[in-house]
């Protein structure tokens, strides 16, 4: 009999046992001065009999390391642990899938064409749906655009220029045969180059994959296919999901071209914002989707963990990335989500929740809250914030004051670290993170590295802080339905992504330099319709969505 141990290998023959141990070399490697120098990144102590009682598992644990490295295992693998957003004995999606619009506002062509750039999905498909103009006439005007503004704002990694003409064409001759398949039908967009296209090089905006090919494509990129939508580029976005530089540069904000658009969803925001797509895809892990919306004065959409399939879309936190629109409008986002949402048989993490909408909405009805304590903090934009409160009192709102769940939020940012360590496990490993263009203490390689030090045990111990807010929450969302908070209020925006709650990031002023800022509406998980048509209330008795980036009108 032969049997294997985890410490070495145990030989059993004719009654002898024989015991190799094949660890000498790490054995010796590792003491208990080893031991006591680690004991200081996890802020512990330990007795010397206790650190020499260690070392045969840690050997062990090593051996274990060395050997599970030598299985390949794609970015795109997820780890068999799932994180489930919804709280205990909680009930989701109950209200329906109708999906109610308001009318066009603009129903008739401008004679300068290029103005169509910045018209709403809504209103854009309203004139392709009537034949006023076509798919390939709009798809033109864009790809013109992009052309023209993209290398200025560093915006577009690939145009897709073939694809869209074709699509466009498609589009153009299904709608005259009398089959229109919706208000995306036709319409052109972006989508940021994480997701895949096949094709196409997917570069995830770094070096090392700059030339990637992925032979799929992603399942938002194919339900937006089914949908009609015309895919005119890949959008860039911070290397790996981090900020706005990218081996191409820095994306730049539409509206001050000297700075940034902020990030990840770089290219999305900023080719959004200055009328180079009718709409884009972005992704969120924690502000993606928030934070570019913000600076380049669009209309985001995050919406709840497991409403999208991430199916072809480069993983950073598996239990965290989420995928949503960045348009012009609320309800742009609301159409957009529509064409997206639902499990795909692939991504075990999407919920078979309905999704339903309606724009007439009584405010009276709906329970909004907004975070008293983070509105009346002294910071740079309280006014603007407040008269965003004012605004929505002056629509009927009677606004209940609420308090977020008080956890040492902050703290528990290293789930993602450690999460997207292990996506990129192979880049660090490799060397190959040397390649990546920012190199800086604060960036990808260094976080990656000092990740592999984030010890299971307090992973885990975050992740049940994250069910307590979990439970938390939803004794919140017993109280309101939506509520309203400061975007980079406090912990609100970490603490709604770790949590898995959907947010709509809307304009409400502009600061000092002229640069538009944003506030945020928070909704209860899959409920992404009330969300939506509150958000969209405001957004109608503002004006802020209708001013564009004078640079690019």
């Amino acid at each position: 009999m032969i049997k294997h141990w985890k410490r070495g290998t145990l030989f059993v023959v004719t009654g002898v046992v024989f015991f190799i141990l094949g660890m000498t070399c790490d054995r010796a490697a590792i003491t208990t001065s080893t031991v006591a120098e680690a004991e200081k990144l996890i802020g512990l102590q330990f007795t010397q009999v206790e650190r020499d009682s260690m070392i045969d598992d840690l050997v062990e644990n090593l051996e274990s390391y060395k050997e599970l490295r030598t299985l390949a295992i794609g970015n795109p693998i997820p780890p068999a642990i799932q994180f489930n957003p919804i709280p205990a004995g909680a009930r989701v999606g109950i209200d329906g899938d109708e999906i109610v619009l308001s009318l066009p506002m603009r129903t008739e062509v401008p004679e300068d064409m290029e103005k169509l750039a910045f018209y709403s999905v809504r209103d854009l498909s309203e004139l392709i749906r009537t034949r006023k103009i076509s798919s390939t006439e709009l798809t033109r005007v864009y790809i013109e655009r992009l052309k023209t503004h993209g290398p200025k704002l560093k915006c577009v990694v690939t145009m897709t220029e073939d694809l869209a003409m074709e699509q466009a064409r498609l589009a153009d001759e299904e709608i005259a045969a009398g089959k229109y398949r919706g208000p995306l039908h036709g319409i052109p967009y972006g989508a940021k180059d994480l997701l895949a296209v096949k094709g196409y090089t997917t570069t995830w905006g770094a070096m090392p994959y700059k030339n990637q090919m992925i032979d799929e494509n992603a399942t938002v990129i194919k339900r937006l296919e089914e949908a009609g939508a015309v895919l005119v580029a890949k959008l860039s976005l911070g290397a790996l999901a981090w900020g706005d530089v990218w081996f191409g540069g820095q994306t730049l904000n539409p509206w001050n071209l000297e700075q940034g658009s902020s990030g990840s969803s770089a290219g999305s925001a900023s080719a959004t914002a200055a009328g180079l797509v009718a709409f884009a895809v972005g992704t969120e892990t924690w502000g993606s989707i928030v934070s570019p919306s913000t600076r380049c004065g669009t209309t985001g959409l995050r919406p709840t963990y497991g409403r999208v399939s991430r199916t072809g879309a480069m993983a950073l936190s598996w239990s965290m990335d989420k995928i949503g629109p960045i348009c012009r409008t609320v309800e742009d986002c609301a159409i957009v989500l529509d064409a997206i949402v639902g499990p795909d048989g692939v991504d075990q993490t999407v919920v078979d929740v309905p999704f339903g909408y309606n724009s007439n909405v009584d405010l009276k009805k709906i329970r909004i809250g907004y975070t008293k304590s983070l509105f009346d903090e002294d910071y740079e934009l309280k006014e603007t914030d407040r008269a965003t409160l004012d605004k929505l009192a002056d629509l009927g709102v009677d606004l209940i004051p609420i308090d977020l769940p008080d956890y040492p939020v902050g703290s528990l940012a290293f789930v993602l670290s450690a999460e997207a360590a292990a996506a990129f496990d192979d880049l660090t490993r490799s060397n190959r993170d040397d390649l990546m263009v920012r190199q800086i203490k604060n960036a990808w390689p260094n976080v990656f590295r000092s990740s592999r030090f984030i010890p299971a045990v307090e992973y885990v111990q975050a992740n049940r802080i994250r069910h307590m807010i979990i439970q938390d929450m939803a004794r919140l969302f017993d109280q309101v339905d939506v509520y309203v908070a400061p975007s980079f209020g406090g912990d609100n925006l970490l603490l709604t992504n770790l949590t898995g709650h959907p947010c709509v990031v809307l304009p409400n002023g502009f600061n000092e330099e002229g640069s538009p800022v944003s506030i945020s509406f928070i909704g209860g998980l899959y409920d992404e319709g009330t969300l939506m048509a509150v958000a969209r209330m405001y957004q109608e008795a503002t004006d802020f969505n209708e001013q564009h980036p004078p640079l690019f009108e």
